[in-house]
């Protein structure tokens, strides 16, 4: 291992973690994220950037968050599997009574809750498909169809914010700060509200000559057509509640959400294994296992800038900020957290965010408005552009194979008109509730 100082420290990161963000969003011939980030964090413990100390401290920040991701994954694939948000779907389309505006705002709210729940990612890459499926059905043309697929991706992440679990980011700021499930849950879920509010009303004012005006009810199948295992639907909702017990648990008890999770996953996978509807070897090879090395190698990779002193300039903008009042420390922290999550993906923002709140060494609200405004802003920033999030970069693909072509511009325009008065409201609600509830 070599031993690099000063100047030499700075540049070697800087290269290691633009050559690792390079190879894990462009995955030149296929090249796996996990694979990606692990070589790049072998070459930085190689060449000095981290060390072994620094391992154990990443594998501290990230193990409780990339357990409970690929947990929840699991356990979305298979209700996805049974039919479950098929029928949810189906059921939201026939409770619209044929308003194309109804049916758009319905399957808004349902692609918030399987946010809330299942993680933005399982939310943009499950139910998209889904939506889509069901427009063709009603007859939607590719202009009528569209607003709705854009809709269920947008909403998949700007309503990622109520609990721990409905996002990776999330996950990983709340261990890294030490936040309970409820804590988080009470401050973040009023926020949430407004975020889906803005959302609705965003997406309504730019996609509104586009809604079909009507569609015919009776081309829609019954809801439990959809359902492909009664016995493994109705065990879903038993989960479901089990689960959600668990994280409501999970912090006066004083366990990681990661436990109720894992449980819950392997309980219904268990039960899977009996159905003839799915295979749960499949799902298990299906689970995003790439996330927990991508996780890992690529923190490694961002702890290097840490130790190279890089984060100590955002922890000053940071302080400045602060400096302003509570509103201002907001909107500096969430939109400076959304660029960065726009330009080098949200992943890395986070974990770099939350390293330069640490430094600034602020307390009391500003401390706290700072922790969720980074959130925020690593949940909503990757809307920005098409590398903002890896979910993003898969939902585009999967788009892609359903004959609906985004270009890299055409996301970019409609990502900034549709995210940045969003991401402001979101951020004033914040710095209002914190003041509010502290």
């Amino acid at each position: 291992m070599l031993s690099l100082t000063g100047a030499g420290l700075t540049v070697t990161a800087v290269a290691i973690f633009a050559v690792t963000l390079t190879l894990v969003i462009a995955q030149p011939k296929g090249l796996s994220i996990g694979w990606s980030a692990a070589g790049g964090a072998v070459v930085a413990l190689a060449l000095g950037v981290v060390d072994l100390a620094n391992v154990a401290t990443v594998w501290g920040i990230v193990w409780n968050a990339t357990i409970t991701f690929v947990a929840v994954i699991v356990i979305s694939l298979i209700l996805d599997r049974v039919g479950f948000f098929e029928w949810a779907a189906l059921h939201m389309l026939r409770a619209a009574r044929g308003s194309g505006l109804r049916a758009f705002i319905y399957l808004l709210v349902l692609g918030a809750l399987v946010a809330a729940l299942f993680a933005n990612d399982g939310a943009a890459l499950i139910l998209t498909p889904i939506v889509y499926e069901q427009t063709k059905a009603l007859g939607f043309g590719r202009r009528q169809a569209l607003p709705f697929v854009m809709a269920a991706g947008f909403i998949a992440d700007t309503t990622s914010l109520p609990l721990v679990v409905s996002n990776l980011v999330n996950i990983v700021s709340a261990n890294f700060f030490h936040i309970g499930f409820v804590t988080y849950a009470a401050t973040m879920t009023p926020v949430d509200l407004v975020a889906f509010a803005a959302s609705v009303g965003v997406l309504y004012v730019f996609y509104r000559r586009s809604l079909p005006a009507r569609y015919d009810l009776q081309i829609l199948p019954e809801p439990r057509t959809a359902i492909r295992d009664i016995r493994l639907f109705r065990a879903g909702w038993a989960v479901l509640g089990v689960l959600l017990g668990g994280y409501l648990l999970s912090e006066p008890l004083h366990f990681p959400v990661s436990v109720p999770s894992s449980l819950a996953a392997a309980a219904f996978l268990a039960l899977a294994a009996r159905s003839e509807a799915l295979s749960s070897a499949k799902v298990l090879r299906e689970a995003p296992w790439k996330i927990v090395v991508f996780s890992v190698g690529m923190y490694l990779v961002v702890y290097g800038l840490f130790n190279a002193g890089l984060t100590t300039y955002l922890s000053d903008a940071l302080r400045g900020a602060s400096h302003a009042g509570l509103v201002p420390a907001a909107l500096a922290g969430g939109f400076g957290a959304a660029g960065l999550s726009a330009v080098m993906n949200n992943m890395p923002t986070t974990l770099i965010g939350a390293l330069s709140i640490h430094g600034a060494h602020l307390a009391g609200l500003t401390h706290t408005t700072l922790v969720y405004a980074n959130v925020v802003g690593a949940d909503l920033g990757p809307k920005f552009t098409p590398i903002g999030s890896l979910a993003t970069l898969l939902w585009l693909h999967v788009l892609e194979t359903k004959g609906i072509k985004i270009s890299w511009g055409q996301y970019f325009r409609q990502g900034i008109v549709l995210t940045v008065p969003v991401l402001a409201i979101t951020l004033l609600a914040l710095a209002g509730w914190v003041t509010l509830i502290h």
